[in-house]
């Protein structure tokens, strides 16, 4: 009779316990939902499971008071390299790349997209020795060059839009786009390629424009070569055309932007300057998508990381909801992608929490230049598919002094409790 009322009581319990873990108390900022209040979120089988004032904490097996931070989708980096495995000196593609899963939990981001480190000639290495290997979720655009971003000289030729076409539909679980970069040329062989393959899938091409040449000028790409929906990344290197002698944004910028052209910061080592970015942004020219261009270069560079671009943005003057938004939302939108993005019941349970750090913070672009600011985004907790990956400041720990001494006691081994000083 006891054993059965303890198993009616263990059960009760379970029944109970309707969440496997609830974040209490933290300010919700949800773009895609529309969402920007004190809610709790709560998890259960990998899911969101509620989004909802005052969640009873009774009903979750782990609960972890976030008062004071805010809690948004977890980020999505639209621009990294991460086809680390092949051991190529210096290379995007190689060297250069890092191991998803060191970097990406512990700034928040829980979704990687490779920008072209790959090409259609060696995706499929790519995709068995790095994308199906990691917790982070890794998507992919394919470069129009078929060895990637081994180095410039592959990068221009060796376009074949059909086989990019093929792969991408052969691995459409994670390939998301097609990408054109550090093309030399005169000509607009890479873009037209990747835009071809575009075409024939039904998804995005992200540019890097690599070369600036007077025989295919940016205002033509972004005005005339690509679709709506295509990436203009490095959005703020240098070459790019930004302020007039009137201080005005180009014309150009509001008509492709009208296009639906869509303008990534990618910030990487050297495609990020202040001098275009802050007049851009004090006059409402926010960017789409705001992504990292990651690799080791820029990582112990003036980028660092995802939070700190996006605290950029935020000191220049771009809203903070902007500044999610930019990084979470849209650019799940921009890849097709809607079941990513948001903290909707349903939806993966990719969540990231951040104190918005006051105090004074400096900046810097990849030249030198910096520009202060009053807060900065630190990452405390990463959720990934509702498991906690990433916890800055121990978040639910247990205080050691209310633990009993284990006194070297490990169990299932013999005891090691040193004998008694004589």
């Amino acid at each position: 009779m006891l054993r059965t009322l303890a198993l009616l009581a263990l059960a009760g319990s379970a029944l109970a316990q309707q969440h496997d873990l609830i974040l209490k108390g933290g300010t919700v900022i949800d773009p895609r939902n529309g969402l920007e209040g004190k809610l709790d979120v709560a998890v259960r089988g990998g899911r969101v499971s509620a989004v909802a004032p005052n969640i009873d904490p009774g009903s979750g097996r782990e609960v972890l008071d976030v008062t004071g931070l805010h809690v948004t989708p977890g980020l999505i980096d639209l621009h990294v390299h991460v086809f680390h495995t092949t051991g190529i000196k210096g290379a995007w593609a190689g060297d250069s790349s890092i191991a998803p899963d060191s970097f990406s939990f512990r700034t928040g981001v829980t979704t990687m997209v490779d920008a072209g480190s790959s090409g259609w000639r060696n995706f499929e290495t790519f995709r068995h020795t790095v994308i199906d290997r990691v917790q982070t979720r890794v998507l992919a655009l394919i470069n129009a060059a078929g060895f990637g971003m081994i180095s410039d000289i592959t990068e221009q030729g060796d376009f074949d839009p059909r086989e990019m076409a093929r792969l991408a539909r052969k691995h459409k679980d994670v390939v998301v786009g097609f990408k054109s970069a550090h093309y030399q040329q005169p000509d607009w062989k890479s873009v037209d390629s990747a835009v071809e393959a575009g075409k024939a899938v039904g998804v995005p091409v992200m540019v890097d424009f690599g070369h600036f040449l007077p025989e295919r000028p940016y205002w033509q790409l972004v005005t005339q070569r690509l679709r709506p929906g295509d990436i203009s990344t490095h959005m703020w290197r240098g070459p790019v055309p930004w302020i007039d002698v009137e201080g005005k944004v180009y014309p150009y910028l509001h008509e492709a932007r009208k296009r639906g052209v869509i303008f990534d910061v990618g910030h990487g080592g050297g495609s990020f300057v202040l001098r275009s970015a802050a007049p851009a942004i004090a006059q409402g020219f926010y960017p789409d998508t705001i992504s990292t261009d990651l690799h080791s270069g820029s990582m112990n560079a003036g980028m660092q990381d995802m939070p700190t671009t996006m605290s950029k943005c935020l000191a220049m003057g771009m809203p903070l909801k902007d500044v999610i938004k930019a990084s979470t939302s849209k650019p799940a939108q921009v890849i097709n992608r809607p079941d990513l993005g948001h903290i909707s019941p349903g939806a993966v349970a990719d969540i990231a929490v951040f104190r918005l750090a006051q105090g004074d913070f400096r900046f810097a672009d990849a030249y030198g230049a910096r520009v202060a600011g009053k807060q900065r985004l630190v990452c405390e907790l990463t959720v990934r598919q509702g498991r906690v990956a990433w916890n800055l400041n121990s978040l639910g720990g247990m205080d050691y002094r209310k633990l009993e001494p284990t006194y070297g006691i490990r169990p299932g081994i013999d005891q090691i409790i040193p004998p008694p000083v004589k």
